[in-house]
C-alpha cells in the first residue's frame, strides 16, 4: 500500500507550522529552550501532536521539538514505506533547517526506534542519548515469537470494512486517550486520527518492517550514549484484537529480554518495564515515566 495522494484537502494542524525540505513541507512544533533538544521520533499511525503533553512538560527544562516525518501526520503526503535513511536524512536536514543545534537526545516509540536508530547510524556525533519507548530494533526476531515476527506483522493487511465497523469504538478510545489535552488541539487531532488517510498511513508505513530491519544491520549498533529503554508490558486494545493471550505473554517477555539487550551495549544503560501501560498507550498513560526517563538522560547527556 502506498500513500500517494495529491489531495489539497489537507488537514491542517492545530498549532505549529511547516519546514519545507527538497520542496515538501514537514509538520514541526518546537517549545522550550536550552539544550540538549529533544526530538520526538513518532511510531507507525502516530502523529507528532500525539507527544503535546509529554513535550509541553519537557519544554519546561530543554528545547522538546515533534514533527511529522514526509507522509505522514500533517506533512506532505509522499510515497510510504520508506528507508530508514531517507527518513533519518530527512529529519537531519529539517533540524538544521530550524536552527535547532545538536547533538539531540532522540526519543523514539515504536517504530521510530528504526529511525533514530539509523539517525544515530549516519549522524552519530549528533546524538547525546536515546530514550527507547517500547521501541522497535532491528534484532526484533532474535527475541520475539514468530507468532510476532516482523515478517508475520507484514502480512496483517488491513481490513477496511472491520475499520469502518470499528470506528465509533476507535473514536471513543482515542477520545479517551487525549482527555488531558487542550481542546483546541484534542478534537482535531481525533478527527484526524480517524481519517482514511491517517488510517491507511499507518499500515502503509509497516509494510516493509523486514527490509528496514536489514538495512539497520548493514550499520553499526547505537552509541555508546546514555539510554533508557521504557519496556511496556501494559495490555492495550489494539493489541489484545490482534493476539492471543499466550502470544501476548511471549510477546512481553521478549521485548524484557531485548530492551535489556539494548542498555547493556551501552556505558550508562538502563531498562524501566511499566506494567500498566501497553505498546499503544504508554504516552498517554503514563507521560510522567516519559518525561523522567528524558530528563534523566538529558542530565546524563549534559554531565557527559
Amino acid at each position: 500500500m502506498t500513500n500517494s495522494s495529491t489531495s489539497s484537502a489537507r488537514l491542517a494542524p492545530p498549532i505549529g507550522g511547516f519546514q519545507e525540505i527538497h520542496g515538501r513541507r514537514l509538520f514541526v512544533h518546537r517549545s522550550g529552550s536550552g539544550g540538549p533538544a529533544v526530538v520526538f521520533l513518532p511510531g507507525a499511525s502516530a502523529a507528532g501532536l500525539d507527544y503535546f503533553l509529554v513535550q509541553q512538560q519537557v519544554s519546561q527544562f530543554t528545547t522538546a521539538v515533534v514533527y511529522d516525518r514526509g507522509g505522514t501526520g500533517y506533512s506532505d503526503p509522499m510515497p510510504l514505506p520508506r528507508t530508514a535513511a531517507a527518513v533519518a536524512t530527512e529529519l537531519h536536514e529539517l533540524l538544521r533547517a530550524q536552527d535547532i543545534a545538536g547533538p539531540y537526545v532522540l526519543v523514539a516509540h515504536s517504530l521510530g526506534g528504526a529511525y533514530a536508530h539509523r539517525f544515530a547510524q549516519l549522524y552519530p556525533q549528533d546524538v547525546a542519548g536515546l530514550v527507547w519507548v517500547d521501541a522497535f530494533h532491528r534484532d526484533w526476531d532474535d527475541f520475539l515469537p514468530a507468532r510476532a515476527s516482523l515478517a508475520a506483522g507484514e502480512q496483517m493487511a488491513p481490513d477496511l470494512e472491520l475499520i469502518q465497523q470499528m470506528r465509533p469504538a476507535m473514536r471513543e478510545m482515542i477520545a479517551e486517550l487525549l482527555a488531558d489535552y487542550p481542546e483546541h488541539v484534542r478534537q482535531p487531532l481525533i478527527d484526524a486520527h480517524l481519517s482514511d488517510e491517517w488510517l491507511q498511513v499507518g499500515f502503509a508505513e509497516r509494510g516493509k518492517m523486514v527490509v528496514v530491519a536489514d538495512e539497520l544491520r548493514a550499520g553499526p549498533d547505537i552509541p555508546d550514549v546514555p539510554v533508557v529503554a521504557i519496556t511496556a508490558e501494559g495490555i492495550d486494545p489494539s493489541q489484545q484484537a490482534l493476539m492471543s493471550e499466550q502470544t501476548l505473554r511471549e510477546v512481553h517477555e521478549g521485548k524484557r529480554r531485548l530492551d535489556e539487550a539494548v542498555v547493556s551495549a551501552v556505558s550508562h544503560g538502563e531498562q524501566r518495564i511499566i506494567s500498566d501501560a501497553g505498546h499503544t498507550d504508554i504516552i498517554f498513560k503514563r507521560p510522567d515515566a516519559v518525561v523522567q526517563a528524558i530528563r534523566d538522560v538529558v542530565d546524563w547527556a549534559v554531565r557527559a
